[in-house]
């Protein structure tokens, strides 16, 4: 089984490294630097979900797409476009209608941090706050009953942000299940890689349920 990990924003393919280490023989992991598929682009949401497009199209056979924040409303929308192709999804921290307020409040604070700030982020201060914007519209709600895919909703305990947002996918998504992570904040793959491990590789194995 091919599992495609894709991080938030401010992490890059190393961030899947410890989750990675809990599969063994049977699953090919693929942990993908997002901030790189858009080198010479202007970054955007836009843009960058069109090269998950293209980077998908690579494959032939379906694969398991897992997707932390930013990286998680990239696999819902290429699930609910695309669900032939997707065995599986897992949404972590993945709101499925933008936080509009929060992220305008998030910009401000990016245009006060130091450009140092960002440099482990992959992108640039502008870029950033341009990407931030790019996807202040987005909103799945209407698109949520083309899911047919086996999909798992993973909210940390701790993520008081998401975790509403999180039982409310999980309720709108037809037969999906959910994981909450304890101990665990937004950053579940950092806090507790190993446990989500352990919840992926159960999921994905079991095809009869979670």
């Amino acid at each position: 089984m091919k599992i495609i990990f894709l991080h938030g924003l401010g992490q890059d393919g190393t961030s899947w490294e410890r989750t990675a280490a809990a599969f063994g023989d049977g699953f090919e992991v693929l942990c993908p630097n997002l901030a790189d598929w858009l080198s010479g682009k202007t970054v955007c949401y836009e843009n960058l979900y069109r090269a998950l497009e293209e980077y998908c199209e690579l494959f032939d056979e379906p694969f398991c797409l897992c997707g932390l924040s930013l990286g998680g409303v990239l696999a819902l929308q290429y699930g609910i476009a695309h669900g032939g192709r997707v065995s599986a999804l897992v949404l972590i921290g993945t709101p499925y209608v933008m936080p509009k307020r929060l992220l305008q409040v998030q910009n401000v604070l990016f245009r006060v941090m130091p450009n140092a700030a960002f440099r482990g982020m992959g992108f640039g201060k502008a870029e950033v706050i341009r990407l931030s914007k790019s996807m202040m519209c987005l909103d799945f709600r209407a698109d949520l009953q083309k899911l047919t895919c086996r999909t798992l909703v993973v909210c940390g305990e701790k993520d008081r942000a998401n975790r509403r947002a999180a039982s409310e996918l999980q309720e709108r998504i037809s037969g999906a299940q959910i994981a909450v992570i304890p101990q665990a904040g937004h950053e579940v793959n950092r806090e507790r890689p190993e446990l989500l491990g352990e919840v992926l590789r159960t999921f994905l194995g079991n095809k009869g349920g979670f």
